[in-house]
């Protein structure tokens, strides 16, 4: 019997086994923010255990109240930089170098096909886009995983998302995930691991396969994965290009990582997605979701771009297009994040940023803030958002907030109409 991605990775870096079920398998990066990692160091510090198994595989981040905004956010910063100092961790991004986690790290090459990753964050799964296994835990399991470079996670499950299909002009790989997310429901993919495949899938660039993957969470998966491949060789050549001859060479190596033809599935789902048009949420779960002319005329106060789903180069050039010479609407505030400093510098060479700020957006800098109701973007009572982050819970953005989640394209229509729009008239 074959095996699937997710059992060969777990096969290659399986330590112990200490109950049929549970796993604990070697680590290849420990990914760590200023949120929840500080709990895990003082604890350990309490503990007598303030050490770290590996410093290089060791990546730290400042990124989701940056720069600080209150004393309680200047402390959780100041006690990463002093562990970092302190453990000698080289990979730390402070203020002017930090980017939202989940883009900053794939962008500086840390994640690689056939890894295991975790962090203190449930949109870990994102770097599942890679070939990785990668997944959220909790604060005991990043305490072991810092301080012994394993973790125990159970005998994984896999089940295959097959898209089909070419999409329309001005439907993308959030309007996609939205749509998987309403057929599997919050909880259709609970202790999974989901594969995303197919034609579809084969034709994204990285940027569309992190935001499959960064939403499976939302569908109650422990992860999500693509299968490594040309697209993913040719993102990571810069890092990887000293240790093959050519990029074929690495394609090759990658279909390690693929699942083979006869591994087992618990579910197999196939998606044509030749008719799928713009999506948004509409309630307070990732799987309330409608095609987006049904909530056509919903007006919205705040209009966000950004976040580890749709924070990166190709999901501001696709706000910007809608944009181009036009104005937000009057009485709505428009707030966009790029996810990087790298893609903050790209956005200003291309013209996105001057775009924007034309438009009457307020440009920030990378950060997490607004996404989960922290800084830079926090609801009042009753207003509405029109984001394309990753959850719309009851007061995710703001205690009595309501957010609609969406493509760029789709946020950047409502901007210009003040209402939920359907972003294709304006393409």
């Amino acid at each position: 019997m074959g095996k699937t991605i997710a059992e060969k990775i777990f096969d290659a870096h399986l330590r112990d086994t200490p109950t049929p079920e549970n796993m604990v398998l070697d680590l290849d990066v420990v990914l760590c923010h200023e949120i929840t990692t500080p709990i895990a160091i003082m604890d350990l510090m309490e503990k007598g255990m303030d050490r770290v198994f590996d410093p290089t595989k060791i990546k730290a981040v400042i990124d989701h109240v940056t720069p600080a905004k209150d004393s309680k956010t200047a402390m959780q910063g100041k006690i990463m930089r002093d562990w970092a100092k302190r453990q000698n961790i080289k990979d730390f991004f402070d203020v002017g170098e930090n980017g939202v986690c989940h883009a900053l790290f794939p962008e500086k090459g840390f994640i690689r096909p056939g890894y295991t990753v975790i962090m203190g964050d449930s949109h870990t799964c994102t770097h599942g886009a890679f070939g990785a296994f990668a997944a959220g835990v909790g604060t005991t399991d990043l305490e072991v995983g810092i301080l012994k470079g394993v973790c125990t996670f159970r005998k994984p499950l896999s089940m295959k998302v097959q898209l089909n299909g070419e999409l329309q002009t001005g439907v993308s790989a959030k309007d996609v995930i939205l749509a998987v997310i309403k057929k599997l429901t919050v909880n259709g993919a609970t202790d999974r691991v989901i594969e995303f495949v197919g034609p579809l899938v084969e034709q994204m660039n990285m940027a569309a396969r992190m935001t499959l993957c960064n939403m499976a969470v939302e569908a109650g998966a422990t992860s999500g994965l693509c299968y490594p491949d040309r697209v993913t060789a040719e993102y990571l050549w810069p890092f990887i290009k000293d240790q093959y001859t050519t990029i074929d060479a690495a394609v090759e190596e990658f279909t390690e990582w693929h699942s083979d033809p006869d591994a087992e599935y618990v579910e197999i789902l196939e998606f044509d997605v030749a008719n799928l048009v713009p999506q948004t949420t509409y309630g307070y779960k990732p799987d309330h979701v409608k095609d987006i002319k049904e909530m056509e005329g919903t007006p919205v106060d705040q209009i966000y771009i950004g976040s580890c789903t749709n924070g990166r180069i190709e999901d501001l050039r696709e706000a910007a297009a809608i944009l181009k010479d036009k104005k937000i609407a009057p009485g709505v505030r428009g707030i966009v994040t790029p996810a990087t400093p790298a893609i903050y510098s790209q956005a200003l060479e291309e013209g996105h940023i001057k775009v924007f700020m034309d438009a009457g957006f307020c440009v920030l800098n990378p950060t997490c803030g607004a996404c989960l109701g922290m800084s830079s973007g926090v609801l009042a009572d009753g207003e509405v958002c029109a984001s394309t982050t990753n959850r719309n819970f009851n007061g995710r953005m703001g205690k009595g907030g309501m957010v609609h989640l969406m493509s760029p394209a789709s946020a950047a229509a409502a901007a210009i109409t003040g209402t939920i729009t359907d972003p294709r008239q304006f393409l």
